[in-house]
């Protein structure tokens, strides 16, 4: 699998429960409500778009909390792979705060924009915190990260990425993430698209493991 690879070339190990097959799946999901519960692990969009290559993202969620519910972890932590000109539409969270950060690979470009009243795009000036450090940009101005370097994202701060030149490895620390009520994308686009199984099924998905 060409993410897995991916994720070994730059020295990034999954946990065991990623690659369990579907009949491990069904012999051990009692014991592994947390990971179902929260939507742990694998995950890949195309945004409803039908054109991965050009709209799309692919994610694993380490680990994460449940929105809303108190006695629950309180943060969540993702690990992402961006191919180049690969886009993450435009969106923001109502409620999450993230640091984005460039794990390795090339760089990744990332465009903010406040969000108006109505939700729509400000033209407003953004101030951002990169790596702890103020920078006050103008809406059209791209922020470069390269690796090791990160940018922190408040709530109704609009944004969009993709890789410049090459792959980017990109990891993902946030206060509690919830897919389903917490998007905000600027077009009427699909979080979790339905997807056409062309092969047999090697890891689920984290929508749609086995009962």
């Amino acid at each position: 699998m060409e993410a897995v690879d991916f994720f070994q070339k730059h020295h990034f190990y999954l946990p065991k429960w990623a690659f369990w097959s579907k009949e491990t799946w069904q012999t051990k999901s009692d014991l592994a409500s947390e990971i179902v519960d929260k939507k742990l692990g694998w995950d890949i969009t195309d945004f409803g778009l039908g054109n991965f290559e050009k709209y799309g993202l692919l994610l694993f969620t380490i680990r994460n909390g449940i929105f809303g519910r108190e006695n629950t972890k309180p943060y969540a932590e993702k690990i992402m792979i961006v191919r180049e000109a690969q886009v993450t539409p435009w969106h923001f969270h109502w409620v999450k705060t993230e640091d984005i950060i460039n794990r390795g690979g090339g760089n990744l470009i990332i465009e903010l924009s406040n969000a108006t009243v109505d939700e729509q795009l400000a033209n407003s000036p953004v101030h951002v915190q990169i790596d702890g450090i103020t920078h006050i940009l103008n809406r059209n101005e791209k922020v470069i990260l390269e690796p090791g370097e990160s940018i922190c994202l408040p709530p109704y701060l609009y944004h969009t990425f993709y890789g410049e030149s090459e792959t980017v490895l990109v990891g993902e620390v946030s206060s509690v993430n919830d897919d389903n009520q917490d998007n905000r994308f600027l077009e009427n686009l699909g979080r979790f698209p339905k997807i056409e199984e062309d092969k047999p099924l090697l890891y689920s998905l984290c929508n749609e493991y086995p009962n």
